[in-house]
């Protein structure tokens, strides 16, 4: 039945040029990953890399970052610093819609959110600029970390510009994917660098399982909790609220249109996984910053190892995060105020409640779907990264089976099938979704 649907898929000429669009330009993406900054002594800075963290210490954070960007960063790659510093500006410009009302008003004016996107690739600029500079300083701390003969000014020069050019390349990678292809560029980008560590993950696994490091039975009590989690984060995923609105007969043009009963689907977790990874991305700010420069034993070093994955202040911070994310973002794309006006505009009432009522009723029913949605994401985001802790697992294997992981790799996985599935049905074929027999829950 799979193999119907992927036939089907390439059946059709545009959806079979937007998947292999996206496919190329993550292919893309994996070499990218592979090419080092010119001028670093790549074998000289993973030997050192190694030598911290088998100290505990210093570049321990380097996995983390890692973790995102697919093995980039600890490459010293062009596109080392990932898709983060564009998820970082994002953030930033989001906040200062809400705090400056021009800016909001210039989203709501034509071609504002052109724009908008123009200051938000300022941004990134200047973003992967600081992160770059730290980034290229963390070298110099390494007896012979550049090539002999490159003096330390012309190497930060080229470092900065090369991180920053990779940087922008991946933008531009991530906005062709969303224009042309299928999912969510940015999204994608990073569920790509994810999945990429899968295969290393593994393989370190089974090679402490043969040495006697790990207890297999923990090892396979930890996979079944994982598979129990994607099933939760699925089954959070699908979960909805349907709003009933009615709509009254009206003349539309020289028609007059029927009356129709409606409803507005408002999902548990209508943010998916974007406070995951705006959360994420506002912790790996401050480890891209400080973790380069950090040196054993300082109080700088002291600070990246308490953010570090498994430390208590990450988890807290990072649950907190999630919370206010899924708020923030869930009113900045669903907002009550605005909902309401397409509802009146229509014609359209919401049974049992009077139109002047509207923005309250919706807003009530948003913070009592959106409180427990965002608990259960950042639970689920917390949870198994402290459970892998306790069974003992490599850092690799727990953050690729940690909350983030899944989140990210289920969400984006659904997202990405629910576009497909809408171009299936367009032209009349079964879709995805509807074999796998995924359904939408009412609560």
């Amino acid at each position: 039945m799979a193999s119907n649907v992927i036939v089907d898929i390439f059946k059709i000429p545009e959806l079979r040029r937007r998947v292999l669009f996206t496919l190329l330009f993550l292919v893309i993406f994996r070499l990218g990953a592979l090419i080092p900054i010119p001028g670093v002594n790549i074998g000289v800075i993973k030997a050192a890399h190694e030598a911290q963290r088998q100290s505990g210490e210093g570049f321990a954070f380097s996995e983390y970052l890692d973790f995102f960007s697919g093995g980039a960063f600890s490459n010293y790659s062009l596109l080392m610093l990932g898709i983060m510093p564009y998820i970082s500006a994002q953030i930033i410009m989001q906040v200062l819609t809400l705090v400056f009302p021009l800016l909001k008003r210039m989203l709501e004016e034509d071609g504002g959110r052109r724009k908008f996107q123009r200051y938000v690739r300022i941004g990134t600029i200047v973003v992967a600029i600081v992160q770059g500079f730290a980034s290229a300083a963390s070298v110099l701390n390494i007896e012979n970390g550049i090539v002999p003969g490159l003096n330390h000014v012309s190497f930060m020069m080229i470092a900065i510009l090369s991180i920053v050019a990779g940087t922008m390349f991946l933008v531009w990678l991530g906005e062709q994917i969303t224009q042309r292809g299928v999912g969510n560029g940015t999204s994608l980008l990073i569920f790509t660098g994810i999945v990429a560590r899968i295969p290393g993950s593994l393989t370190q696994l089974v090679v402490e399982m043969r040495l006697g490091t790990l207890n297999p039975v923990l090892v396979l009590a930890a996979i079944g909790l994982f598979a129990l989690i994607i099933f939760l984060v699925i089954f959070e995923q699908q979960g909805e609220r349907k709003i009933p609105v009615n709509y009254a007969k009206r003349i539309v043009g020289r028609q007059m249109m029927q009356a129709q009963n409606s409803y507005i689907p408002f999902k548990i977790n209508p943010s998916g996984v974007i406070p995951i990874i705006f959360a994420s991305s506002i912790l790996t700010f401050p480890l891209q910053i400080l973790g380069p420069i950090a040196t054993p034993g300082s109080f700088i070093s002291k600070i990246v190892m308490a953010l570090s994955f498994d430390g208590l202040w990450y988890n807290i911070i990072y649950a907190l995060l999630i919370v206010f994310f899924a708020y923030f973002y869930t009113q900045v794309s669903l907002n009550p105020i605005e909902v309401s006006r397409q509802i009146r505009e229509h014609g359209g009432n919401i049974p049992g409640v009077r139109s002047e009522n509207l923005e309250t009723y919706l807003q009530g029913i948003l913070n009592r779907i959106i409180l427990p949605g965002a608990l259960f994401l950042a639970i689920i985001a917390i949870l198994p990264s402290l459970v892998v802790q306790w069974f003992g697992l490599p850092m690799s294997v727990a953050q690729l089976l940690g909350g983030t992981s899944l989140l990210i790799i289920v969400g984006v996985d659904l997202d990405t099938m629910s576009q497909i599935e809408g171009h299936l049905k367009m032209h009349q074929h079964d879709g995805i979704v509807s074999r796998a027999r995924v359904r939408t829950r009412s609560i």
